[in-house]
């Protein structure tokens, strides 16, 4: 819960940190800037939600599922 929560204040905090600097650039508005500014922000908010999820102890997403040979098990009794 952390996680999202922490995450979302970032990713606005780090898109208002990137309009600034592009602003103080210079750098003209338009829908390619607004994309940096998006997978920019996505970035930062990435990390910090990871590194929230490591400061707490949780597993990450991809070995908290377990192996992959089970999941493929799984899936595929659950089609039958």
């Amino acid at each position: 819960m952390w996680n999202l929560i922490i995450s979302t204040i970032a990713f606005f905090v780090a898109a208002w940190y990137f309009n600034r600097y592009l602003d103080e650039q210079g750098i003209a508005k338009g829908m390619t800037r607004g994309i940096l500014v998006f997978l920019l922000a996505l970035l930062v908010s990435w990390g910090v939600g990871e590194a929230v999820d490591w400061i707490q102890g949780s597993q990450p997403a991809s070995q908290a599922s377990g192996d992959l040979s089970q999941l493929v098990q799984t899936v595929s009794q659950s089609a039958e």
